[in-house]
């Protein structure tokens, strides 16, 4: 996918400076060095993994996800997400992390990153590992990933796609897999509850409270699903990659993302705000992204 690349500019590597690429979208994740993520245990006897856990980890990182018995506790470096709460540590110090990464790229104090668009950027990587898994299963599965941030966990390593581990059942040999079945639900209907009471209604709702704009967390949220849309119709067969945008189209006109994005006048994909990663630069005048309300414009003065 293209369509969520940051526009090329001289000296910048792609994907994006101090970000990781999620199927041509940001991550959060500017660290370009972490260490691999470890795996610790979960609490309690082995839990055995869906079957067709390899068969979201074969369509990319971002769409991997582990599970863990329904009440369990994490143990380190696993971590609930709910712990991602409007003024918490956890909330504060994600955005540190990754206010430190952008102003390492772009060799200036961490102070010269405003907070909000370190918080855009974090919110942008983990609505895209989000919805990936959610997208995956919805489609073929007709499962919703879960009901809110507190059934899943993470690891907030720096320079990947995050580790993610959902919520399941224990039905014998893994056979249920992380979250819970729909059968008569279709996936337009699963992923707009998780976008609109969720985990996803669950982040916008703590990145909120560091001033992000609503309209950013939006079209974050659009930009995510459509770029975890292109890498999924890129790995799954036609069939679910066309159920897959058929859901894209339906949640880009519903309630939740309504008016968040459009199309240029060649007919991409274009949100209509921006995640502020431009103003990373210390001239206020990085990159943006392939799929930026901001990328037209710059072509026009180019």
């Amino acid at each position: 996918m293209t369509g969520g690349l940051p526009e090329r500019a001289a000296g910048c590597p792609p994907p994006r400076p101090a970000a990781v690429a999620h199927h041509g979208r940001v991550s959060s994740d500017p660290a370009q060095d972490a260490a691999p993520p470890a795996e610790a245990p979960f609490a309690g006897a082995p839990f055995p993994q869906a079957p067709f856990a390899e068969a979201l980890s074969a369509l990319g990182p971002f769409f991997a996800v582990r599970q863990h018995p329904a009440g369990a506790a994490p143990r380190p470096p696993w971590q609930p997400m709910s712990r991602l709460a409007p003024g918490s540590e956890a909330l504060l110090d994600r955005v540190a992390a990754v206010r430190a990464g952008l102003a390492r790229t772009h060799g200036v104090p961490p102070e010269r990153v405003e907070s909000r668009v370190a918080a855009s950027v974090a919110h942008l990587g983990l609505a895209a590992r989000l919805l990936s898994p959610a997208l995956a299963l919805a489609v073929l599965r007709r499962r919703a990933l879960a009901v809110s941030l507190d059934a899943l966990w993470w690891q907030p390593v720096l320079g990947r796609p995050v580790p993610l581990s959902a919520a399941a059942e224990d039905t014998g040999a893994g056979g249920g897999g992380p979250g819970t079945a729909h059968a008569d639900a279709s996936p337009a209907a699963l992923l707009g509850t998780y976008l609109a009471d969720g985990p996803v209604a669950g982040l916008d709702a703590a990145f909120a409270s560091l001033s992000v704009p609503p309209a950013v967390l939006r079209g974050n949220v659009a930009s995510a699903l459509h770029g975890a849309t292109a890498a999924f119709a890129a790995g799954a067969g036609p069939g679910p990659a066309a159920t897959a945008r058929a859901a894209l189209t339906r949640l880009l006109t519903g309630p939740a993302l309504r008016g968040a994005a459009g199309t240029a006048p060649n007919g991409a994909f274009r949100r209509r705000s921006c995640c502020l990663i431009y103003r990373a630069a210390p001239d206020r005048a990085g990159p943006v992204c392939g799929d930026c309300v901001l990328l037209d414009r710059r072509r026009g003065r180019g």
